[in-house]
């Protein structure tokens, strides 16, 4: 929502990833709010990427904008709320239809910011999810 805790972390390990398989691809993320625009990711969310190895230190948080759409293929949101947000700002059916879950089939990945003991769990959740997209998109 604010883009500064699930979807940081998913923006670093994914941009990680990618650049590990040399692909060209554009990451990005950004929250359906935008009261952390150009904030650094949570401290806690920076803590747990740098314990497994990703730097997210140098992210700064972005706001969703209709625009979006036009910039990338595909836009994964993190729970119901955001997808309700996200889509709404489609302005076409091609648009709608670049939405998805990032867990897939209406997965939901829990927001950690209240509680500090999820954060590791939330990382490893997007991290296996960053890597079953890449298989699965570059297939």
């Amino acid at each position: 929502m604010g883009n500064i805790c699930r979807s940081p972390l998913a923006e670093g390990i994914m941009r990680h990833l990618v650049k590990e398989q040399h692909l060209d691809w554009e990451i990005a993320s950004a929250g359906t709010g935008a009261w952390h625009v150009g904030k650094a990711p949570d401290k806690r969310s920076v803590e747990v990427a740098k314990n497994f190895g990703y730097d997210i230190s140098a992210q700064r948080g972005r706001h969703f904008t209709a625009s979006l759409f036009d910039d990338y293929d595909h836009i994964f949101v993190m729970d119901k709320n955001n997808y309700k947000e996200v889509t709404k700002l489609a302005k076409t059916e091609a648009h709608k239809n670049k939405v998805s879950y990032f867990l897939a089939d209406y997965g939901e990945v829990i927001d950690p910011y209240h509680h500090d003991h999820l954060f590791e769990h939330v990382f490893q959740e997007i991290e296996a999810r960053c890597k079953r997209l890449i298989k699965q998109l570059t297939n």
